[in-house]
């Protein structure tokens, strides 16, 4: 295949992909049609949910995440000791090991007690958001109601 063609074909395959998606405008009914409340939901069952399972898998990775830590140490220093280089590489892989487990039960610890703090702090928003947009509604009517006299 020459240099020209080739050149020819990508742009004609150009050309025909140029065209592929187009957004102009969000569709009249709303995102989703979803309505005026929206479609997010989220309760205190779901919140709560999220956070006894984070809960738990910091309870079963505290528990087991260590289990191999010395029969890895162990090996590695053995190894190290006989003169294979395997053993110091079982040693960076047992401290990164370390690392990582530490990093993923803070993380765990982390969500569990977001999602209690959440529960606590946000206890009864739902009658805020829907007073705030039936006011906001109220002001609408109200500037709607002057211009039609």
């Amino acid at each position: 295949m020459a240099w020209d063609e080739w050149e020819q074909l990508k742009s004609e395959a150009a050309r025909r992909h140029s065209t592929g998606m187009r957004l102009n405008q969000v569709p009249s009914e709303g995102w989703g049609g979803a309505g005026p409340q929206g479609d997010l939901k989220v309760d205190q069952q779901d919140l709560a949910a999220v956070g006894d399972s984070a809960f738990k898998l910091f309870e079963t990775l505290g528990r087991h995440g260590r289990d191999a830590w010395s029969v890895s140490q162990t090996a590695a220093k053995d190894l190290t000791t006989q003169g294979f280089d395997l053993g110091g590489g079982l040693d960076h892989v047992q401290e990164r090991w370390e690392k990582q487990l530490q990093s993923l039960l803070d993380a765990c610890a982390h969500i569990s007690n977001h999602m209690d703090f959440t529960k606590n702090a946000h206890a009864g928003d739902e009658y805020h958001i829907y007073s705030t947009v039936s006011s906001i509604s109220a002001l609408d009517d109200g500037f709607t109601e002057r211009t039609r006299r």
